[in-house]
């Protein structure tokens, strides 16, 4: 049987992977430019059996998501800049609360209202840094449709296996960017459930890990009676005051995730073998990136590309190990220097950080990246 070509915006993949990665359930409030992944899953979720409800505010938004989870079904909620600072509180909650969920921010440009219709990448620190406390999370952020597709079903994926919130970061461009996809057959992907539990409801602990560090989860309305709250809580979820078992708990929540960053972290790269500079890059920016490191190559010059699509857990290591055998990156964004930063942070040193930053509404274009590169290069 041939595979099905369709022509998909980015938006409109975030639906269909979501569906693909078995999500039943849809909670938010309309914001551009993430509304065509609201009206989609209002489509979509009745034809599988699933529910879509649109809620009064960004704050209820993220609340119905987490209530949705807790019932047993795998729930979406999508925002923009102004919304994903709203939902925050209850990330953090969801967070403690060890509730999986997948968050989509489509990013545009800010701060406050903005431009509400125009590219930015503005909220890279606020997905790690958003909420308060400290705390780990996973963030990934695709470069095309295709990729917004297979991203989507790995979020859910990531959530369910780690039990925890996970963040899809969008922008502008790729969400109502348009290609031609080969959309996969149900077979091409695994689909990856939460760990149930299994014991007697009266043996049922919510918050006691396996060895994992992940506990089972229990759905409401199964027999299986569990405390949750935002507070920091005992294996039974019932709060537990100032101890070293608050300290454990939370370096738990941090190493569950960092525990398996090789499993999480996802990088693409080229021409690092002998690459003088590294053009590193994420988003909607990284085509621009791409297509100005082939022609800089074609120009005789020593470059490479990075492409994070993992962001959050940040690749320390790997980043690093690349800094040592280059003179510089360039790193464009659309933003003031957000991921510079982090890079800045790792690298110690090793190599010389340059930042092009596009803060007008409008995309950073090849040209732009290859006109650096020839001035440093």
């Amino acid at each position: 049987m041939s595979k099905r070509q369709v022509l998909m915006q980015g938006n409109e993949a975030v639906v269909e992977g979501a569906i693909a990665a078995g999500c039943k359930f849809y909670a938010g409030y309309p914001i551009t430019p993430s509304s065509e992944i609201a009206e989609g899953m209002s489509k979509r979720l009745p034809q599988v059996g699933g529910k879509f409800i649109q809620m009064e505010d960004e704050i209820g938004g993220m609340a119905a998501t987490i209530g949705g989870s807790l019932a047993g079904l795998k729930s979406l909620t999508a925002t923009s800049g102004p919304g994903f600072s709203l939902k925050q509180e209850n990330i953090g909650f969801a967070v403690m609360t060890e509730v999986p969920c997948v968050i989509v921010n489509v990013q545009r440009m800010g701060p406050s209202t903005g431009l509400p219709t125009s590219p930015g990448q503005g909220d890279m620190i606020q997905a790690r840094y958003g909420t308060h406390g400290d705390s780990s999370i996973i963030a990934l952020t695709p470069s095309t449709v295709k990729e917004t597709y297979e991203l989507t079903i790995k979020a859910f994926n990531y959530a369910e296996r780690f039990r925890t919130p996970v963040i899809l970061l969008l922008d502008e461009i790729v969400g109502h960017m348009r290609e031609n996809i080969t959309v996969p057959e149900p077979e091409e992907y695994e689909i990856i459930e939460r760990k149930r539990a299994t014991c007697k409801p009266e043996e049922y602990f919510a918050y006691k890990p396996d060895a994992d560090l992940i506990p089972p989860i229990a759905d409401y309305g199964k027999g299986y009676h569990f405390h949750t709250t935002g507070l920091y809580h005992d294996e039974t979820g019932f709060p537990k005051g100032q101890s070293k078992d608050i300290s454990n708990f939370l370096y738990r929540l941090h190493n569950k995730i960092l525990n398996y960053q090789d499993e999480i972290s996802l990088i693409e790269s080229a021409y690092l073998d002998d690459a003088e500079l590294v053009v590193l890059s994420y988003g909607g920016t990284m085509g621009s990136a791409i297509a100005a490191v082939e022609s800089a190559r074609q120009e005789g010059k020593k470059v490479g590309w990075i492409k994070l699509i993992t962001i959050w857990p940040f690749p320390d290591d790997f980043l690093l190990e690349v800094a040592r055998n280059v003179k510089r990156f360039i790193i464009p964004e659309l933003n003031l220097g957000q991921i510079q930063r982090e890079v800045e942070r790792v690298i110690h040193g090793e190599a010389e950080v340059l930042g092009l930053h596009r803060v007008d509404g409008d995309i950073i274009r090849p040209e732009q990246i290859l006109e650096m590169i020839r001035e440093v290069v």
